[in-house]
């Protein structure tokens, strides 16, 4: 485990790097005896200094929900981070939204489902079925991830381990939220699905049953998983449920939509 010091240094360089927009190396790399709780350690205390600086909690999102990407992170259940006031951007109606890419070292993008919380959700034991009674409605999103430590070692190429990926704040950049609201229970979730078109060209598409069968299960395993650090989910928080469609890159001028059929469009370009 690592000391104090150690993740307060990583937590910082962190911080620099988004301020500057130069990815650091690997954790893990550095420290080979790294812990998955250190990663989480470490997120937790950039998301502190983030919070010392002004920043506001909005939610959380879940990562690596699908099997495909557990196996190649060598996990065996996703992953989490914290959302912030200034990563949030809304979609109004189909009207064309401007994202600056400046605020990104390299954005990636990916389609989910975002549940809007209007009870607290507090572990360890919390169902699949009180998810949903505490869920105001879920609507559309995109996450925008990006990588403050670097994807890919600069020296050998080899891509980035789950340690670094949990202290990166699980990747996590950015949120836009747009689209239909609907309740937890009036839309069959698994079946959820979107369209994503960048620039035009169809780059992917998918179904909510790829976040393990039910986006629900992942609210409830969040939920959970907070609560040994004495945290809860809150009334008002977004929670990105996982992706369901592989990350695509973005550069400026890239436009994309994501078509949710009777849940709407999400239309945004990077500037």
């Amino acid at each position: 485990m690592l000391d104090d010091t150690t993740i307060a240094q990583l937590a910082a360089e962190l911080q620099t790097s988004e301020q500057t927009r130069v990815p650091v190396e690997h954790f893990s790399k550095r420290f080979p005896g790294m812990t998955i709780e250190d990663g989480y350690r470490v997120s937790r205390a950039w998301v502190a200094a983030q919070i010392a600086g002004g920043a506001r909690v909005i939610g959380h999102k879940i990562g690596l929900t699908s099997r495909a990407m557990q196996i190649s992170s060598q996990i065996t259940e996703p992953d989490y981070g914290t959302l912030l006031d200034h990563m949030l951007y809304r979609c109004e109606g189909e009207a064309l939204l401007d994202i600056p890419l400046n605020r990104f070292i390299a954005p990636r993008v990916e389609v989910e489902l975002a549940f809007i919380l209007k009870a607290p959700l507090q572990g360890p034991d919390v169902t699949v079925e009180q998810v949903l009674d505490a869920t105001e409605f879920i609507t559309p999103a995109i996450e925008i991830i990006d990588a403050r430590i670097e994807q890919f070692d600069r020296h050998t190429k080899a891509m980035r381990k789950v340690f670094d990926t949990i202290s990166d704040n699980a990747a996590n950049a950015g949120i836009v939220l747009g689209g239909q609201r609907v309740g937890a229970r009036a839309v069959d979730r698994a079946w959820c699905g979107a369209i994503l078109r960048q620039n035009g060209v169809v780059e992917e598409t998918g179904l909510a049953a790829g976040v393990q069968g039910d986006p629900a299960i992942g609210i409830a395993w969040l939920a959970n998983k907070l609560a040994p650090w004495g945290e809860t989910l809150q009334p008002g928080h977004i929670v990105l449920a996982g992706s369901f469609t592989r990350p695509v890159a973005a550069k400026a001028g890239d436009r994309f939509e994501a078509d949710y059929g009777p849940l709407g469009r999400l239309n945004f370009r990077f500037v």
